[in-house]
């Protein structure tokens, strides 16, 4: 069983999408990270920053998107989501996974932000730079690793996903928008996305419908 430690409409939405691809068995234990006071200190056992997501899977802790996705691709690696090694798209694979959370995930921050490329003492380079490698990439091949889906495509998908009907900064290309409907058409995104849906009703953060 994975305990997978989560908060809606959150970084750790992408791993709930991932948990739904997999198929395998994980409960939910709520992180309610926008709190007033604050995520309760006994967390930092999990998560030493107390954010979300993380996941114990026979009592072993991971944390970090990039992380417990090579970790959950390789643990179940029977369903087909993480490239074996010696496979060619094992490198765009784990490239991608680690882009996610080091290069597109703070760009779309700084630009949300409205800050521009501060120069080279960063690790990131600039939103431009972001947008064209991604546009170049998807232009190539129907998924960000290859021609098959992988659970980069959960990160880099869900990354999409807020940048455009969120944080509304995506540029309008035909390219993201045909990407993004071959993997909103997955039913595991969206289970995940009404799961998702109901996690954030429960905890106050849209009306009753």
């Amino acid at each position: 069983m994975i305990t997978f430690y989560h908060a809606p409409w959150s970084r750790s939405s992408t791993i709930l999408w991932l948990l739904e691809e997999l198929g395998a068995p994980y409960k939910i234990e709520k992180v309610d990270i926008r709190a007033p006071g604050g995520v309760p200190e006994d967390y930092r056992r999990i998560q030493p920053n107390k954010k979300v997501p993380a996941i114990v899977h026979d009592g072993v802790v991971v944390t970090e998107r990039a992380a417990i996705c090579t970790y959950l691709g390789d643990a179940f690696f029977e369903a087909g989501l993480a490239p074996a090694i010696g496979d060619k798209m094992r490198a765009p694979y784990l490239t991608w996974l680690v882009y996610a959370d080091g290069v597109f995930d703070p760009v779309l921050a700084a630009k949300a932000h409205g800050h521009e490329f501060m120069g080279g003492g960063y690790s990131y380079g600039s939103f431009a730079e972001m947008i064209a490698n991604l546009e170049r990439t998807l232009a190539s091949r129907p998924y960000i690793a290859g021609d098959r889906f992988t659970a980069a495509d959960t990160q880099i998908g869900g990354g999409i996903n807020y940048a455009k009907n969120v944080l509304r900064i995506l540029p309008d290309k035909p390219v993201f928008n045909e990407y993004f409907e071959r993997l909103t058409a997955r039913p595991a995104f969206q289970r995940a996305s009404q799961k998702d849906f109901q996690l954030a009703q429960e905890a106050g953060m849209v009306g009753a419908s």
